[in-house]
């Protein structure tokens, strides 16, 4: 199994990414979540990953955060649920967003998502619905990570460098505090150093 991998970003097109690691170019499918986090070509990046492995091919799927893989292999275990509808469902809505919908038993949403029917979703629900414990407690552990991760995406979508964001949020608290909160305080940060 490769938990995760570490290297130069060489090249970007969604879903796919290439990664030179040592000298190997692995090719890694992600997420949008993960794309948002990505920094430009040519930059150190780390990525947890997953191995898909089927009859015809061995996939290797790639996480920005933990959450977002634990959440990545709690969908594959769902009937009916492969790769690509887990794939899609990360690239549509955060893990604490889907973490929301289990505890709404919120429908709509989730078929809100390219490739998930009403079926699909009301199955997600009532089959992830006896982990939702389990998940609420990892959902807690990580919305601060989640909080950052999508603040640190915004940022870059506002034109800031990676750098920068770092710095940015250095000192900010995100188990604490709400996407929103993070980037309106970033801001002022910016604003006023």
């Amino acid at each position: 199994m490769i938990g995760y991998l570490k290297g130069t970003l060489v090249g970007k097109r969604p879903p796919w990414l290439t990664l030179d690691v040592g000298g190997v170019g692995y090719e890694i499918e992600a997420p949008m979540s993960t794309f948002y986090q990505l920094p430009e070509i040519g930059a150190a990046v780390k990525l947890v990953t997953h191995l898909h492995v089927r009859e015809d091919a061995h996939v290797l799927y790639g996480f920005s955060t933990e959450a977002e893989r634990a959440l990545f292999r709690s969908l594959l275990k769902v009937s009916g649920v492969g790769a690509r509808i887990a794939l899609g469902i990360l690239s549509g809505m955060s893990t604490a967003g889907f973490y929301r919908c289990m505890r709404e038993k919120d429908v709509a949403s989730l078929t809100r998502v390219p490739g998930v029917g009403r079926k699909t979703a009301e199955r997600v629900l009532l089959e992830m619905g006896d982990r939702l414990p389990a998940a609420i407690g990892e959902a807690t552990a990580v919305n601060g990570a989640d909080a950052e991760a999508e603040a640190r995406g915004a940022l870059l979508a506002l034109g800031y460098k990676p750098a920068e964001i770092a710095r940015m949020l250095e000192n900010l608290n995100p188990a604490r505090s709400t996407t929103e909160e993070l980037i309106r305080e970033a801001l002022r940060q910016a604003h006023t150093a």
